[in-house]
């Protein structure tokens, strides 16, 4: 039987997605996957292949409810320059991913500031399968009507604003709470409401920082590129610890995505643990 492949292996990974482990053709195809996502095949499967069923089975295989929070940084934690100039932090592999990413979720989030400074179309361009909606985080209406979400025509796009803020033209409504420490839960039940379960929160490292200290997020996935850049803005931003006794201390694996190393935090919203007092 022909060895299966990257390609076969994605289409396989997006049906069990929408179907489940006993989507058809997975069986057909020889795999056997457990709950988790650790998987067995009955013959050959191409390096590339694996490396897609390993990394994103897990994922595919989830509860119908799942928060993932996607970031890519140097060596050194940065995400952008100080001007902001981010594109691209990681290699064209990491991105593909991320479009894979996006094709797993029912919606992708990110925050006003990647809106203004990126002006991403959100989209699953790069891979096959379907675009999720778009969400932008606008508590203060920051963002301006013109951003490609909101005007490309593509996937429908929320756009998330506190009371009295209304939404881009072309856009849904979605409303946020006054409280900035109530927004991620809120969001999230918002989307949830609607339909939309499965979540992607893909930047920037402020709002997925958010997102984080309100125990929000099931998995982290951390992509690294090999290069310094010795300033500029940081990934991660978190509350301030004493010791690292407090320290996330997540479930971790990892992976070669060309150049770059992607780790795969397990975190199931647990939050970061808060000290005694």
């Amino acid at each position: 039987m022909t060895p299966i492949d990257a390609e076969s292996a994605w289409k396989l990974i997006r049906a069990i997605r929408h179907h489940g482990c006993k989507a058809p053709g997975v069986l057909k195809a020889g795999l056997h996957i457990r709950p988790d996502g650790r998987w067995s095949a009955d013959h050959a499967v191409t390096p590339e292949a694996a490396l897609l069923l390993d990394m994103l089975l897990p994922l595919a295989c989830s509860s119908a409810s799942l928060v993932i929070a996607q970031i890519g940084q140097s060596l050194d934690g940065r995400t952008a320059t100080v001007s902001g100039h981010s594109r691209y932090v990681t290699g064209y592999a990491s991105r593909v991913h991320l479009h894979r990413l996006r094709a797993l979720v029912d919606a992708v989030v990110i925050g006003a500031n990647t809106a203004i400074q990126d002006n991403p179309q959100l989209t699953v361009r790069h891979v096959a399968g379907d675009n999720p909606v778009r969400v932008v985080l606008d508590p203060n209406g920051r963002v301006p009507h013109h951003c490609h979400v909101f005007t490309d025509g593509g996937p429908p796009t929320w756009h998330a604003v506190r009371a009295g803020i209304a939404a881009a033209p072309g856009a849904r409504r979605l409303a946020l709470p006054q409280d900035a420490a109530d927004i991620p839960g809120s969001l999230l039940a918002g989307l949830a409401s609607r339909g939309m379960s499965r979540v992607l929160i893909e930047g920037g490292g402020t709002t997925i920082s958010r997102f984080i200290e309100a125990g929000c997020v099931d998995r982290l996935h951390i992509v690294v590129a090999p290069f310094i850049i010795g300033s500029g803005r940081p990934g991660l931003s978190l509350r301030e610890i004493d010791t690292l006794d407090d320290a996330l201390r997540p479930q971790c694996r990892s992976f070669a995505i060309g150049e770059d190393q992607l780790y795969d935090l397990i975190l199931a919203r647990a939050g970061r643990p808060r000290t005694s007092t």
